[in-house]
């Protein structure tokens, strides 16, 4: 059997869910031949964006505002946007809408993504996961007001780098070395110090207690030392969106409050697949979640192949991909992370642009491209030596 052939076998599929891996699982539907009735569902009003590029592009005075722009849908879907889905009945085959409406499907991709994880309840503690997000922050940077930044991942590290670049004063508070965690000792090293080279005051410390009061923000670290600012950004992780299907049985429970754990196809039951940050898959270390936006497309495709063809779907074969601009630098990486141990050097050297390689005890290998010089800010995969 055919693809095509196995698209005509579905007449209606719902993908709930606009970000990269809803759209990119239904450009895959129309690519894997299925021509029936296709409908996204999406709870923000926007069409699908970067979210990279948030806090890559948009934060700072000078930014590209439509570097977060995606070329417009050729999968020719009905788009719901701006309506949540509030719930799921398994047994009619239905996604049920915030405005009262149903969506009837023979299968159901589900890409609802994950929200920013807060450590307040106040209005005044910032996070950064959707464009309204981005605007929001943009417009309280404006005048150059001290910001406390608390999360030492990525994200954390990307939004201190756009309020330095828009003449804050930024304190990041972090729960040891920023970037240890993803990246490792030597690359996280190259970042703090690029970041403090540029002004970022760094408290390896986790916040203990936080205040999000406007004009009064405040955070004390785990040493007893309050730190103060005008504005509180947090980036501490996200939770992924799985609230609206409760009673279905399709949540796995997790201590943060559940995940969808897929096989390794993406498929939860034969009609049902999920994708993106709300997924967990299996992988040599157990069942993972991988919260990257080049993990959320290639398993879109897979998923999307999977609802079509079931087993007969291929198996998927991903090779991981890491990318962030900071303070400056900006870092491709492919293979295994974090990093253990000091590179080799294919190109380049310690005090310039380079392309690094890393060997692991399995087998495989890590290759990083550091550039000191940041490109227009566009997603774009590299080629890199590995092996």
């Amino acid at each position: 059997m055919t693809a095509a052939e196995a698209g005509r076998d579905v007449g209606r599929v719902v993908v709930v869910g606009n970000g990269i891996a809803g759209l990119t699982a239904a450009d895959a539907l129309r690519a894997a031949g299925f021509d029936g009735e296709l409908v996204v569902v999406g709870e923000e009003r926007h069409a699908a964006y970067s979210r990279p590029a948030l806090s890559k592009a948009l934060l700072t005075p000078s930014a590209d505002m439509t570097a977060h722009r995606l070329p417009a849908p050729t999968h020719g879907a009905i788009e719901i946007l701006g309506v949540a889905a509030t719930g799921l009945d398994t047994a009619a085959r239905e996604v049920l809408l915030a405005d009262g409406s149903r969506q009837a499907y023979d299968r159901l991709l589900i890409a609802t993504g994950s929200r920013a994880r807060r450590l307040t309840d106040s209005a005044d503690e910032l996070t950064l996961r959707g464009i309204d997000d981005a605007l929001r922050l943009r417009a309280r940077l404006a005048g150059g007001p001290s910001v406390l930044v608390v999360g030492g991942g990525p994200l954390g590290m990307e939004i201190a780098s756009g309020c330095v670049e828009s003449g804050c004063r930024v304190t990041l508070v972090s729960q040891g070395p920023p970037l240890v965690e993803q990246l490792g000792r030597h690359l996280a090293g190259v970042f703090a110090a690029a970041a403090r080279r540029r002004g970022l005051r760094i408290v390896e410390s986790g916040a203990a207690s936080v205040d999000a009061a406007p004009g009064a923000a405040h955070v004390i670290d785990g040493e007893g030392t309050t730190h103060r600012a005008d504005v509180l950004v947090t980036a501490v992780g996200d939770l992924p969106n799985v609230a609206w299907l409760a009673g279905t049985g399709l949540v796995a429970p997790t201590p943060s409050g559940g995940v969808l754990a897929v096989d390794e196809r993406g498929l939860l039951r034969p009609d049902i697949a999920a994708a993106g940050d709300v997924a967990a898959f299996p992988s040599a270390h157990g069942m993972r979640r991988v919260p990257l936006w080049s993990s959320a497309v290639e398993r879109a495709k897979v998923a999307a192949a999977a609802l079509l063809r079931g087993a007969e779907a291929p198996a998927p074969a991903f090779q991981p991909y890491f990318w962030t601009e900071a303070f400056g630098l900006s870092l491709k990486a492919v293979g295994p992370m974090p990093l253990t141990g000091e590179p080799e050097y294919l190109d380049g050297g310690a005090d310039g642009p380079a392309l690094m390689r890393w060997r692991h005890p399995d087998g495989s290998g890590s290759a990083v491209a550091l550039d000191y010089r940041i490109p227009i800010p566009r997603l774009r995969k590299v080629c890199l030596p590995v092996a």
